[in-house]
């Protein structure tokens, strides 16, 4: 309730929020993309579920690490060093999370080209059912708890408000929820925008490696590459549109 009295009357804790929700917001594109191509792998009707149940629980791992605020603090004291560089836990579960999600990402590239080159590159690969619900719901738990922990660990270095926290977590969950289904629906019907996601995701995933071993990659350079791409992917998808009239 004080911190909440605070964000009424204190101007800067306003712009403390808005600040957090955008880079909340920011942050949760990563999960969402992931979301999004392997919900878009499962039967249709099991797909919109699968989204609601992985960013659920995404807002619940949030909210659960937001409670133990003085826990997370911990798992950026180093555990060990190797090579002059020390290690926390926020830095193994980085590079565990980096792992996984370079091996999904090009699992998935492979699968899109192999099943491209025997059906002459029909229809988005991405949307063929060949995961079962519960495994996809793992996965995506998986990439929740990194994305969770990425997520709190930049909440409490940019303000110690709770309250403003989580608010912003709020906020930024039900971006994801609304974005949820008018994303997927896009990336699975536009084959060369699943290549480009996963891409996104081959890069995040370096991303993540390189921070738990100790090299700072600022997030502005990885989003503006992003934004770049998707404006040039954008403009090839108007010139087919063109060349088909």
């Amino acid at each position: 309730m004080e911190g909440l009295l605070t964000l009424a009357r204190d101007p800067q804790a306003w712009a403390a929020l808005a600040t957090l929700v955008i880079m909340e917001v920011v942050l949760g594109v990563d999960n969402l993309i992931f979301i999004s191509i392997l919900s878009n792998k499962l039967p249709e009707h099991q797909r919109s579920r699968a989204r609601r149940l992985g960013i659920g629980l995404a807002v619940f791992m949030r909210l659960g690490l937001l409670s133990t605020v003085a826990f997370i603090v911990q798992l950026t004291q180093p555990l060990f060093a190797v090579f002059g560089h020390a290690f926390s836990w926020r830095d193994l579960i980085l590079i565990a999370g980096g792992l996984f999600l370079i091996w999904k990402a090009t699992t998935e590239i492979h699968d899109s080209v192999a099943k491209g080159e025997s059906h002459n590159a029909g229809p988005s690969a991405a949307g063929t059912a060949s995961v079962t619900f519960t495994a996809a719901i793992g996965q995506i738990l998986v990439l929740d708890i990194v994305f969770s922990l990425d997520s709190i660990i930049t909440a409490v270095g940019m303000t110690d408000d709770l309250p403003i926290m989580v608010i912003a977590v709020l906020v930024a969950v039900a971006v994801m929820l609304l974005a949820a289904d008018p994303l997927a629906r896009f990336i699975g019907n536009n084959p060369t925008i699943v290549m480009l996601a996963l891409g996104f995701l081959l890069m995040i995933g370096g991303t993540l490696l390189a921070e738990g071993m100790g090299v700072h990659v600022p997030k502005g350079y990885i989003y503006a590459a992003m934004a770049f791409s998707a404006l040039i992917e954008g403009l090839n998808m108007m010139a087919r549109r063109a060349r088909g009239k």
